[in-house]
């Protein structure tokens, strides 16, 4: 992005200074994310905001890809059509609904455009190339939702009552591991690879048996970009099963899904996970055993989805995704809300 670093300090302070006042483990109150919003919007255009601006009831907003945009058409305002101002203001907000790893990896995987621009000769990569768009008004009492989606990211923010809900929360890396270049030595989603892996290579023959249940790698995340999911096959061997030093891996692997999350919404995913019963949680593998060979995993609980992928390009291309049986989308907190209103916004 073509930003002046002291235009760059001044818009992205606001929220760096948010999140050194919370912390990692409390997010900001429902408002300032409304306020964020609300500055992003006030400094469009016309044209601009009816791009980025649609109804809650839309039904793209249930749409979503981590395909490359140059492949997809994607509906909202990208980065590139923004000014210096405007871009900032998109980044504050992103860095209010992220934690600071969860923000620095989205950063990292939009970079890798750029890599991807360089070696496949591909102008087509473009970093700004990263759409926002608002589904209903920024608003303290009635539900919106927001998106941030493009090639190997895509985020979806909704609101209401004060809550906020993070699902589908979908990130990939190409390259998973940058192998020449000035980036030489990035993995982004490094520790949820190498974390997997650890727990793999923990268990004895008869929980390994158990836990791999196909020598071959799925091509793709199993669920892809369904616009709702329902528990899979229950394979893989239940954290019941594991020994109190295999489950705290699990559970390092589980947390670095959910510390991409702020901090409130990642204390209550794990308070919903806990009421759930962490010994439900299934770890089921598929394919080789080394991070440079085809290999999927997936953590399956009462209420959730976490899927891995890598076996593109010669097992060097990530997908990773976190679903909500419940809640992608905001589902529950909207459906709650207008539960307990009179009438419907």
């Amino acid at each position: 992005m073509k930003n002046s670093r002291n235009t760059l300090i001044w818009w992205v302070l606001p929220a760096i200074l948010v999140l050194f006042l919370f912390g990692k483990t409390a997010a900001p109150d429902a408002k300032i994310f409304v306020k964020s919003a609300s500055n992003l919007l006030s400094s469009l255009t016309s044209a601009q905001k009816e791009k980025i601006s649609k109804p809650l009831t839309d039904s793209n907003r249930y749409t979503w890809t981590y395909l490359p945009p140059y492949s997809v058409p994607r509906q909202g305002l990208p980065l590139k059509e923004m000014d210096e101002k405007q871009q900032n203001l998109t980044l504050a907000m992103l860095k209010l609904c992220l934690s600071e790893t969860g923000y620095d990896k989205t950063r990292q995987i939009m970079g890798l455009e750029e890599v991807l621009r360089i070696l496949e000769k591909n102008e087509k990569r473009d970093t700004e190339m990263y759409f926002v768009t608002f589904f209903g008004t920024p608003d303290n009492k009635k539900p919106w939702s927001w998106r941030f989606e493009g090639h190997h990211i895509s985020l979806h923010f909704s609101f209401a009552d004060g809550k906020m809900r993070f699902t589908p929360q979908f990130l990939g890396s190409n390259p998973a591991e940058v192998r020449e270049g000035p980036m030489k030595g990035l993995r982004v989603l490094k520790n949820e690879q190498d974390i997997a892996l650890k727990l793999l290579h923990s268990l004895d023959n008869t929980q390994r048996n158990k836990a791999i249940f196909s020598l071959e790698a799925f091509k793709d995340i199993v669920t892809t970009n369904a616009e709702e999911v329902k528990p899979l096959d229950a394979v893989g061997i239940p954290a019941s099963e594991l020994t109190a030093q295999q489950k705290e891996i699990l559970w390092d692997l589980i947390d670095e899904y959910i510390d991409i999350m702020p901090g409130d919404v990642a204390a209550l995913r794990k308070e919903k996970l806990e009421k759930a019963g962490k010994d439900n949680i299934l770890f089921g593998w598929a394919g080789e055993d080394e991070y440079t060979k085809p290999h999927y995993y997936r953590v399956q609980g009462p209420t959730f989805l976490i899927e891995f992928d890598n076996t593109q390009n010669n097992a060097n291309h990530i997908h990773s995704v976190w679903r909500d049986y419940n809640g992608d989308f905001g589902r529950d907190i909207i459906k709650e809300h207008y539960g307990n209103s009179d009438h419907h916004e």
